[in-house]
């Protein structure tokens, strides 16, 4: 998706930024939950960022460029994935949680959610020379899709969602929102080291043994807040 100028020149823009999000999606999901993630070869330009049931999960971001990433999914692709994740950690099937809404399973979404964006991160500061921080992945169970008015702190927003799919095809959407914005390749730089994400999946499945879960889906309280400081 990028384009070329002449030899000396590459441009960079969303849509590779997107693809490298994309890519981090796929490969931390199939490393941490052993499923066979993939995504549509198709895009959608949209209108409005905005979480959707039956789960919603959104990251916020800031540095050489603004923007906000979702992650929405289906009660099937959830459990599919929290209960991959689990098995795969040794814990077994009876003494896995039974409904998406529990709290065990925002805990899980929410780890994973980090991980991707952490992930993300790291390709950033790599592919494109420039630093990014993240906010903490919120997480919430939902009956009634809430739309995000993040782009009024972009001056020129452009929004895409990407399908994916899990192995038994259960479907999630990711949403990118962010600045229209071109990288300009001007001379080769120093390239950093390239992130191994099963790296990331020892270090966060370390991290939850020794303290739990990252990531606390709010409570009915939180909730509140959380949605009064969206505007809502």
């Amino acid at each position: 998706m990028h384009h070329k100028h002449d030899d000396a020149t590459r441009i960079l823009t969303t849509d590779d930024v997107l693809l490298s999000l994309c890519n981090s999606v796929t490969k931390v999901l199939t490393s941490a939950a052993h499923n066979n993630i993939r995504f549509s070869g198709m895009v959608q330009r949209i209108k409005k960022a905005g979480l959707k049931p039956d789960i919603g999960s959104f990251v916020l971001f800031d540095g050489g460029f603004s923007g906000l990433v979702v992650i929405n999914f289906s009660a099937a692709a959830a459990m599919e994935l929290y209960q991959d994740y689990m098995k795969s950690m040794g814990f077994p099937q009876e003494e896995l949680a039974i409904s998406y809404t529990s709290d065990e399973v925002g805990n899980v979404m929410g780890e994973l959610m980090n991980q991707i964006v952490g992930r993300f991160s790291k390709k950033v500061s790599r592919d494109l020379q420039t630093h990014i921080s993240q906010s903490q992945p919120k997480m919430l169970a939902l009956n009634m899709p809430i739309f995000l008015s993040i782009d009024t702190n972009l001056d020129n927003p452009e929004m895409r969602r990407v399908t994916f799919f899990t192995e038994k095809n259960n479907i999630f959407y990711m949403e990118l929102a962010m600045d229209r914005t071109e990288f300009i390749k001007i001379h080769d730089g120093a390239m950093l080291e390239e992130v191994d994400p099963d790296e990331l999946i020892a270090q966060a499945r370390e991290k939850r043994s020794e303290q739990g879960a990252v990531a606390v889906p709010a409570e009915s309280g939180e909730h509140d807040e959380l949605l009064s400081s969206l505007g809502i």
